[in-house]
């Protein structure tokens, strides 16, 4: 009787404890001793296909290409993505954010081990007073040494610790994702930055060379009148496109410019001008193919997917913590020292003192707090399964905005290069009219801004085609997995302590094979035998 009493005891006391918890005692065991919610991945709400995934420019085949800029194959540009992700503080701040969670785990770690663990002495010289009643029999004056060790340790019992560490780990890993979403984002910008500056450039191109065209234009003008075979109606018109043109100038080189300062801020060196830097080049030119695997591949590929998952689990291991103090916390208390009046004295065995046992405390008459605070770590968790979720979402519909983008640019390129071609023949033929007295001089001067506006556009469309074709590469995720080569940027953080050199490899000042990156992409204004209209700048892949 006796003997079963010792054991429906602390079984009852058992079954008792996880009455007051949410966790039961097959749950408790199948977790691994460790109370509340073992994580799983939540679903996803992923596309089976992409919606143009018949499109022959498309391969859904596993992206292998890492460094994905390389095959616009302009060498200023993988300098530039190589120089931003060894300089720019943006990163190397989410890299010392991967560091001081590295190091909070290892304290999450730590906690399993005795929580408290204290070496203390101290020597003291006292005085008792002898007047006062019940004084016991001693010295008036007398020194005390004292030397201990105390130590507390919090058995990990409900789990408490180890789902803290579960905590830290997944925080690591969210700081890890968070890094490679921040070099994801780098590199687009980088090279958002540098196509932008290659098509405000070639904007420019056309610009002046087109001022050139509308100065000569302005001098014939001028010359017909006084010679009286024109009235001042042409003079003025064509004195009004010229300062048109005029006008463009410096709005294209202010664009300019503040495209120059976002890439000086993201090489991590102080706005100046990178005119000697960079050079004169053409548009880089873009890829015939776009290799962008399934939209499965996004929940691995796309670090901020990544990032949202983590960040759910990291809080699904904090309902368990926030469970634990549903139970009793039992630990092991002792201290162990010496204390004697003379030092010659400490260390012998009279000298020796100290205690150790069990303890236990327990949180009760909690008036719900407890109950609440797990269900507050619940919602939180339910909201990081909603914020992750959502990401999904959203990166499937940023994959399928830029490829609807990418895709129909082509369509918008070869159109305007046909209207530019178009437009070029009407003003040769309109010229060569008005110089023959067949037409007045307004038609000549309509015509000619039409062109300009047509080459103009078609330079802007050619440069969004290939900001599309780096916005896709973007959402699918590319490029973090160079921080896996040799000599990764986020273990070499340090802080910097001098301006960077601003040489970025020898400027590209032609065009061309031998001194361009896109030799299809012409720079050069050809002028025509009337010295009237430049030819159209457009791709010549795209002029067939």
């Amino acid at each position: 009787m006796h003997a079963r009493m010792k054991i429906a005891l602390p079984l009852s006391a058992l079954l008792l404890l996880f009455t007051v918890g949410c966790t039961s005692p097959g749950e408790y065991l199948r977790n691994g001793f460790k109370v509340g919610p073992n994580y799983k991945k939540p679903p996803a709400p992923v596309a089976e296909k992409w919606i143009d995934e018949g499109d022959k420019r498309l391969n859904t085949t596993s992206p292998e290409n890492i460094e994905w800029w390389t095959a616009l194959n302009d060498p200023v540009l993988d300098n530039l993505i190589k120089r931003a992700a060894r300089e720019n503080l943006t990163l190397k701040e989410a890299g010392q954010r991967v560091l001081e969670f590295r190091a909070q785990r290892a304290i999450a770690i730590g906690a399993l081990f005795p929580q408290a663990q204290q070496a203390q002495g101290s020597f003291t010289q006292n005085a008792r007073s002898l007047n006062v009643l019940n004084q016991s029999f001693g010295e008036h004056f007398f020194a005390l040494n004292d030397v201990g060790f105390n130590l507390a340790w919090e058995l990990d019992f409900w789990g408490r610790f180890r789902r803290a560490v579960e905590q830290s780990d997944a925080q690591l890993n969210a700081t890890v994702d968070n890094y490679d979403d921040v070099l994801v984002t780098l590199i687009g910008d980088v090279a958002s930055a540098y196509v932008q500056i290659r098509t405000l450039q070639t904007r420019i191109k056309i610009a002046r060379d087109n001022v050139i065209i509308q100065r000569e234009n302005f001098g014939i003008a001028e010359a017909l009148f006084k010679g009286g075979k024109t009235s001042k109606i042409d003079v003025d018109q064509s004195q009004t496109n010229l300062s048109q043109v005029e006008a463009q100038i410096p709005q294209l080189e202010i664009s300019l410019r503040q495209a120059q300062n976002l890439l000086c801020v993201l090489l991590g060196i102080p706005a100046q001008d990178l005119s000697g830097v960079l050079g004169v080049g053409s548009i880089p030119t873009a890829a015939p193919e776009l290799v962008i695997g399934i939209p499965a591949n996004l929940l691995t590929r796309r670090p901020d997917i990544r990032r949202a998952e983590r960040e759910a689990a990291a809080q699904s291991a904090a309902i368990g913590i926030a469970e634990a103090d549903f139970y009793p916390a039992i630990g092991v208390t002792g201290t162990l020292g010496v204390t004697a009046n003379n030092f010659n004295q400490l260390f012998e065995g009279r000298s020796l003192q100290g205690s150790w046992g069990p303890s236990f405390q327990w949180n009760i008459l909690n008036y719900g707090r407890i109950l609440n605070g797990v269900r507050v770590q619940d919602a939180r968790f339910e909201q990081l399964v909603a914020r992750y979720q959502n990401t999904v979402l959203r990166a499937n519909t940023e994959v399928e905005n830029a490829l609807v983008s990418y895709l129909k640019s082509h369509e918008v390129v070869r159109q305007l290069a046909k209207s530019a071609d178009a437009a070029a023949d009407g003003v040769k033929l309109a010229s060569v009219q008005y110089r023959e007295g067949k037409i007045p001089f307004v038609v000549v001067a309509t015509l000619q801004q039409n062109l300009v506006s047509q080459q103009d556009q078609l330079a802007n469309a050619y440069g969004q085609l290939v900001l599309s074709l780096i916005q896709t590469y973007r959402a699918i995720g590319g490029g973090w997995q160079i921080r896996l080569q040799d000599n990764p940027p986020i273990e070499n953080l340090t802080p910097p302590n001098e301006v960077p050199k601003t040489k970025l490899g020898p400027p590209l000042t032609q065009n061309g094979p031998d001194g361009g990156n896109n030799p299809d992409f012409v720079l050069t204004v050809n002028r025509l035998p009337d010295n009237v209209v430049p030819t159209p700048i457009i791709p010549v892949a795209n002029r067939k």
